[in-house]
Formats: C-alpha cells, structure tokens, sequence
C-alpha cells in the first residue's frame, strides 16, 4: 500500500500542494495535515511563488480526516491527546486559508467533512459536474468541526448551511457552482487546462498578485471595511505598482485574460 503524504512542487510561479492517499480516497492523516503546515510555511517565504494550487491523486478529492484518527480520539474526546490530534488537521485548513498567495482547489469526484473543509479554505473551488460536496459530519453522528459552519456560511449563508451542514443534504459540483459554494463546474478532463489559464497572470508576477491578494484580505475580511478605508488600503499598493512599471510600460498591451465558457 502507498504510504499517505502530501507531493509538493514549484515551477514557474506556480506551487502544487496534492493528497496523495488514493486507497482511502485521499484521506488526511496527521502526516499529511504537518507536511501541508510545513508546506505553507515555505510557500509563504518563497517569493517567486504566486499562486498555489491544491488537487489530489486519483479519482476523489478527499474523504475528510482519516477515520481511524478519529476513531483513537473518540476514545477519550477530553483528552489532551485527542485535542492534539484533532487540532493538527484543523491548521491544515486555517494555513491554507492564510496563504499569501491566490489559492485554487481542484476537487474531482467529492470532497466530504475535513475534505470540503480544506476545499473550501482556497479562494478558488473548481468542481467537476457530478462531484459530490458533502458536510458528512451529521450523518457520522459528531457535530461539524475545523471553521465548517464558517466556512460553508460565508457562501450558502443561514438557511444554506443548514441545509447542507444541518440536515445533511449534499450537493453535486454543478450545483455547488450555482449556488456559489465552488467559483465553476470543470470537465475533469479540462481541469488542468483551466487552472493553467487562471493562474497564469499571478504566476508571471508574485509581488503583485501577494498585494492584491493582501488588500482583498483586508478589504473584505471578515469583518469588511468601508469605501473609504478600502481607497486607502489600495491607495500605497497601486502606487507601488505604477512606479514599478513605469511610463514606457503602458505602451505594451496586455495579454488577453482567460474567459470562463459554459463547461467551466
């Protein structure tokens, strides 16, 4: 059996953080949750990365946290042990979410529990159609953990969220998208493709994606600013990025931006 980890590469501004635990459909164990902190910490120093994206080996995102994890701390659920074990995989996702970088997340097949959880820690969910997105905690019998409700809340809203946390519906990647929980529904067989197009502006310049990326965290927060504080926090940063590119620099024009079609 393959052992669980985590692949990491950087080439070319872009890091690629995947599970790689295909026989237990990509199951995070406290392995897998360090190496994705460790992995963070070095996208977060290597300033030549400008954007970072999470997929998975095989044919399924991620099945949550590994059951048998899960299982050792139900034993004792007070226990330090437990605590520490439960908290190691909720990093994962809030390391994820403080990237300083643009974060895609690439989910085939589904994501489910812990699984959606570190799905929906990127800025960017891409879905197949016929993914299935599932909170998983109620049907298990233990109330959602790791930011779930959170995290689900700040797309669905209230009555989403208990729909899906709540009451245990899950959604397909197609409705996902038209529902707002995942940005778009991609043919798994297209799926490199599109990411490649999105990423492709960030990669080709760290600095300024990091800053936009940065004033987007300070912006919209939580907690969201005003107008006015949002002029300011974008004032310096666009400043920067004329002087930087100079007068001479508005006689290129840009490269056309990529352009979502139906399937994506």
């Amino acid at each position: 059996m393959t052992e669980a980890r985590i692949v990491y590469a950087a080439n070319n501004g872009v890091a690629r953080i995947t599970l790689a635990n295909p026989t237990r459909k990509n199951a995070i164990t406290l392995d897998m949750a360090a190496s994705i902190e460790r992995i963070c910490d070095e996208i977060e120093r290597d300033r030549s990365i400008g954007v970072a994206v999470l997929d998975a080996e095989g044919n399924y995102f991620c099945s949550g946290a590994d059951t048998r994890d899960l299982a050792a701390s139900s034993t004792d659920a007070a226990s330090d042990e437990a605590v520490r074990r439960t908290s190691a995989v909720y990093r994962s996702f809030v390391r994820i979410g403080q990237l300083p970088t643009p974060t895609i997340c690439s989910v085939i097949g589904g994501a489910v529990g812990a699984g959606l959880n570190l799905a929906l820690a990127s800025d960017v969910v891409l879905a197949t159609p016929d993914a299935v997105l599932d909170s998983g905690f109620l049907a298990r019998k233990i109330h959602p953990g790791g930011g779930h409700l959170s995290l689900v809340g700040r797309s669905l809203g209230p009555s989403g969220t208990v729909a899906l946390a709540g009451l245990g519906m899950a959604m397909s990647g197609a409705e996902a998208a038209r529902r707002g929980l995942v940005h778009a529904c991609v043919d798994a067989d297209r799926m490199d493709e599109e990411i490649a197009a999105m990423a492709k502006h960030a990669a080709a310049d760290p600095d300024l994606a990091r800053a936009i990326k940065n004033s987007i965290r300070l912006e919209l927060g939580p907690p969201s600013v005003s107008l006015a504080s949002a002029l300011e926090i974008e004032r310096g940063v666009q400043m920067w990025s004329l002087g930087r590119k100079g007068e001479s620099g508005w006689a290129r024009k840009p490269a056309k931006p990529a352009v979502e079609t139906e399937s994506s």
